[in-house]
């Protein structure tokens, strides 16, 4: 599968990967990493040993590195017999291109610093079908 190269259209719907349940997309997510979940203490360079909770040095929510090659929506499930469910859904069997994956993880100041188009780059191909 080659790499995504379009955003998943807002509302519309689409099986999961193993057919399960289906989802509707609500939008693009970036998935964020909060540190005060790490277990006390957390290990760092800086420190060069052991960091109790409160004395972190960073940002509290960083992006999550796992996710940053695949994209990640903001979806409602649609399990039969159950409410619809809302969460953030990570599409791990999608790669996201370059262009893409550098706008995923940009700060909003930096997407549109003069007053530009917040919108993602467009792929020449659209979105990879299986």
């Amino acid at each position: 599968m080659g790499p995504t190269c379009a955003l998943l259209p807002h509302r519309s719907q689409h099986p999961s990967p193993g057919g399960q349940y289906s989802f509707q997309v609500l939008g693009p997510c970036c998935r964020l990493f909060d540190r005060e979940e790490l277990p006390w203490p957390c290990c760092r360079l800086q420190w060069r040993s052991k960091e109790p909770s409160w004395r972190r040095i960073g940002r509290r929510f960083v992006p999550d590195l796992a996710c940053k090659c695949s994209p990640s929506y903001a979806v409602e499930l649609l399990q039969p017999d159950l409410r619809p469910t809302d969460t953030v859904l990570t599409l791990f069997a999608e790669r996201l291109s370059p262009e893409l994956q550098e706008w995923w993880y940009s700060r909003p100041s930096l997407r549109c610093p003069g007053g530009g188009s917040i919108h993602p780059p467009q792929g020449k191909t659209g979105r990879g079908q299986k």
